[in-house]
């Protein structure tokens, strides 16, 4: 998985790619409304810090720093002249990106302000488990059976998958049949935890915001999530560096002290972000700023959506501040 994302000709490093938006729609490229509760949000953890000279806005996974623009076009001129914007990526920085946006390979040591990472542990590689066994696979996505878990990795399946343990000396002695998640397939979290432990240690005061499609140890997929994305499809997760290959995060396992889990759909309507149809009243009086809220109704409809962007989880963990997340939305 890491060689087919991030090695030579990897799906997210090959020279002169589209970036993630050419295969797939995030949040960031479904409306301008997300970079703006992106930047509420920034302009909440400001105030939380006692608006420092320096606002540093680190954005892990960045793509072609389509969030981290949009959010800088969302600031008032005040705020934005203290930020210091971070687009971490692994990919070439793209050409015409503002100059104010630093491109960077890993997070900075130290900052004080926002980290935000907008589907990027999904993308983090992670081993795959069946019958008590890691799962090999060859570039052509040929799956044979490989050596037996060690320790670290079956110690998280049985701290965060329900009934991996409960099954495992059965499987064990009866040659894994069938039944239990021992005997099934899981996705073993334990990279995904290394890297957001990470990132959120380079934060010296501050908030960490990561936001993926994810699971929690009450709803763990019987089945596993890997899959493949390519140009808007959904394809087999095949590791030849052609498609995204992606699993849904394990976001629970996570979390650090103090950390809260919100749902896409509450997150954005703290931050301001409604799908409310505007007032009809408004078509007559103002027809062309009636078309625009709608507009922006639905846009903001398609980022709440349930079934959709808007049962996505938001992992927010304070990092020397009170709290993780602002009681109302920013103004």
């Amino acid at each position: 998985m890491d060689a087919a994302l991030y090695g030579p000709g990897g799906f997210y490093v090959r020279p002169g790619g589209p970036g993630p938006a050419g295969h797939f729609r995030t949040s960031v490229h479904a409306s301008a409304l997300y970079a703006g509760a992106v930047a509420r949000l920034l302009r909440w953890v400001d105030a939380q810090l006692g608006h420092p000279q320096g606002l540093d806005l680190v954005d892990v996974g960045a793509g072609r720093g389509e969030l981290l623009a949009g959010v800088l076009a969302a600031l008032d001129p005040e705020t934005a002249a203290r930020v210091i914007p971070y687009a971490v990526e692994r990919a070439e920085r793209p050409a015409g990106l503002d100059p104010r946006i630093r491109w960077v390979a890993a997070p900075p040591e130290r900052s004080t302000g926002l980290l935000f990472a907008n589907e990027w542990l999904d993308n983090v590689p992670l081993e795959i488990a069946e019958d008590g066994r890691y799962v090999l696979v060859a570039p052509d996505g040929t799956e044979s059976p490989g050596g037996p878990l060690d320790g670290a990795d079956r110690a998280w399946l049985e701290r965060w998958w329900p009934g991996y343990g409960a099954e495992a000396d059965s499987v064990e002695a009866e040659g894994a049949e069938a039944g239990g998640a021992e005997a099934g397939r899981v996705e073993i979290g334990r990279a995904r935890d290394e890297a957001w432990a990470a990132a959120v240690a380079s934060l010296e005061r501050g908030l960490a915001v990561a936001v993926d499609y994810a699971h929690t140890r009450d709803a763990r997929p019987p089945y596993g999530t890997l899959t493949g994305f390519r140009a808007g499809r959904e394809v087999p997760p095949v590791p030849d560096g052609s498609c995204d290959v992606t699993a849904h995060v394990a976001l629970d396992s996570c979390a650090g002290p103090d950390a809260v889990l919100l749902t896409q759909r509450e997150a954005l309507s703290r931050l301001g972000v409604s799908g409310s149809r505007p007032a009809l009243a408004l078509a007559s009086a103002d027809p062309v700023a009636y078309v625009r809220a709608l507009a922006s109704a639905g846009e903001a409809a398609e980022l709440t959506a349930r079934g959709g962007l808007g049962d996505f989880l938001w992992l927010c963990q304070p990092v020397g501040i009170r709290a993780a997340w602002p009681g109302a939305a920013a103004g």
